[in-house]
C-alpha cells in the first residue's frame, strides 16, 4: 500500500536524521502495550512533530497544526501520511478525526500546549484535547517529556503559507531526549469540565516530571538511548 510504504520510508528518513544531526536519546518507564495509544507531550520545538514517530515502528498519526498542510509538496505528503490538521481556532474536527484512527486501531500522538513552549524555557497550560479523547475513547494515555537545547534552535521564516509571513523555532543540531511514561487509563464523563480540566491537570504534571527526567540526562551527558 502506497500510504504504508510513504509512512515508513519518511520514518527511516527521520530516524536517520536523528542520529546523525542529533545527539538523541530515548528512554522508556516500561514496554508498551498492543493496541492504540495517545501519546501526550511537550512541543519545545518545531521538530517534534517528526522525532515524535522514533517513539515507535508502528504507524503513528500526530496532530499538527492545519497551516503546515498547505504548503506545497510538504502538505500532500503530511495528507498522504494522514496526519492530522488542526485549525487555529477550532479543534473537534481533528479530535474527531483522531478518535477515528484510534477506533481503526492506529496511535496518535498530541502535543498538549497546542503550541510551541515558550522560547525562554517551561511550559505552556495543558489544553483539554487529550484528555477528552481519552475519556471518549477509553485509550491509554502515554505522557511523553521532550527536552533540547533551546538556545540551539534556529527561528526560520517563510511566506510559503499563504503568503502571509510565519517564523516557526526549529532544532537542527544538538542533544534531544524524549522520555516515554507508563500507559494510563482514565475513565469519567467527557462532558464534565472540571473532571477534563483536572485530567488534564494530571497528565500535564506527569509530562513536566518527564521533561526533566530527559533535562537531567541531557545536562549529566547520560545519553546510552534506547535503540530507535
Amino acid at each position: 500500500m502506497f500510504q504504508e510504504f510513504l509512512y515508513m520510508t519518511s520514518w527511516a528518513f527521520v530516524r536517520i536524521f536523528a542520529l546523525v544531526m542529533l545527539r538523541f536519546d530515548i528512554r522508556r518507564h516500561s514496554n508498551l502495550p498492543s493496541g492504540p495509544m495517545i501519546f501526550v507531550a511537550n512541543h519545545p520545538s518545531a521538530t517534534d512533530p517528526f522525532l515524535i514517530h522514533m517513539i515507535s515502528r508502528k504507524q503513528l498519526n500526530v496532530l499538527i497544526t492545519a497551516k503546515a498542510f498547505s504548503v506545497p509538496i510538504f502538505g500532500w505528503f503530511l495528507h498522504k501520511v494522514q496526519e492530522i490538521p488542526v485549525p487555529l481556532r477550532q479543534g473537534s474536527a481533528a479530535l474527531e478525526q483522531a478518535r477515528q484512527h484510534l477506533d481503526k486501531g492506529r496511535s496518535v500522538a498530541i502535543f498538549i500546549e497546542g503550541h510551541i513552549s515558550p522560547p525562554e524555557g517551561g511550559f505552556l497550560p495543558p489544553r483539554s484535547g487529550a484528555a477528552r479523547l481519552a475519556l471518549d475513547t477509553g485509550v491509554p494515555v502515554v505522557p511523553v517529556g521532550i527536552f533540547l537545547r533551546r538556545d540551539r534552535c534556529h527561528n526560520i521564516r517563510s511566506r510559503i503559507t499563504g503568503g502571509e509571513p510565519s517564523e516557526a523555532r526549529w532544532y537542527l543540531r544538538g542533544p534531544y531526549a524524549i522520555t516515554v511514561g507508563q500507559p494510563t487509563h482514565f475513565e469519567g464523563d467527557a462532558e464534565d469540565s472540571e473532571h477534563v480540566r483536572h485530567i488534564s491537570e494530571t497528565i500535564m504534571e506527569r509530562i513536566r516530571h518527564l521533561a526533566h527526567e530527559s533535562e537531567r540526562r541531557i545536562h549529566g551527558r547520560n545519553l546510552s538511548s534506547t535503540p530507535i
